[in-house]
């Protein structure tokens, strides 16, 4: 058993991502940056970078509150993506992060 500090030290250098397929079924690692609840709905702003400039992606948590582990898929109606893009741009400029 390692010790607290150990354990705390592996606590914080863990990254907060997820892996998803893309539509060619490849693994795609994306980094959460943000998170919100919306209308009951789960969403997730991930980038495809840990640090610095990337691309940033729109996800919506599909799963059932009985299932053990949360599912996303790529939100891609355009409406949705437009109010959710100025949610999230609203949340990262609190954080001092712009979105474009």
């Amino acid at each position: 058993m390692g010790n607290l500090d150990s354990m705390l030290d592996e606590l914080n250098n863990m990254e907060n991502s997820i892996t998803l397929r893309d539509e060619n079924g490849e693994e795609v690692k994306l980094y959460v940056l943000e998170e919100t609840k919306l209308n009951g709905e789960s969403y997730l702003l991930a980038s495809d970078t840990k640090d610095g400039d990337g691309e940033c992606y729109l996800l919506r948590d599909t799963s059932k509150p009985e299932d053990a582990e949360a599912a996303y898929e790529f939100v891609d109606d355009d409406g949705e993506l437009e109010y959710m893009s100025k949610v999230f741009a609203e949340l990262m400029s609190d954080l001092g992060v712009d979105i474009e």
